[in-house]
């Protein structure tokens, strides 16, 4: 798993939004990269409604979002509609290339990822990463918002 101040893998996956390749969102400025296990299940429910609750603020700070998970992508875009709409790229990490790259794919079910928060500076570097990620634990979002320069 790269540690804050190292440098994040780079990627290409496909997606919700059409292809995403790290390299190029990071031009335009910082990336929240959110792992999650699967579409539509009650935690990844809940962790992906909350980044799209806190979509405009994080944009706001100058942030992206990208969710990945090994589902495909027409999965994926069952589970946007579900929530009523995903205003970030769902992207499809179908063989954990992503997933073993940023070091978290699941302990108990080598087919998925486990929920994972990286925010990845311009440079491509690493500023904070929450292995596992708890989507109700509020402190670990609250730890990516302040690495994007929300005090709180």
């Amino acid at each position: 798993m790269p540690e804050p101040g190292e440098r994040a893998p780079d990627f290409v996956l496909p997606s919700t939004n059409g292809e995403v390749r790290l390299s190029e969102r990071l031009v335009r400025g910082r990336v929240l990269l959110a792992f999650y296990v699967e579409d539509a299940t009650p935690a990844c429910t809940t962790e992906v409604a909350a980044l799209t609750d806190a979509y405009e603020t994080l944009r706001e700070l100058g942030a992206d979002v990208i969710a990945v998970s090994a589902d495909g992508v027409e999965s994926h875009r069952a589970f946007a509609e579900r929530l009523g709409g995903v205003p970030f790229a769902l992207a499809s990490d179908g063989d954990l290339a992503v997933a073993s790259a940023y070091g978290v794919i699941a302990e108990d079910d080598a087919r998925r990822s486990r929920r994972a928060l990286f925010v990845i500076e311009q440079d491509g570097t690493v500023s904070y990463a929450a292995d596992p990620y708890q989507p109700n634990n509020l402190s670990q979002l609250e730890g990516a918002l302040r690495a994007l320069g929300v005090e709180l």
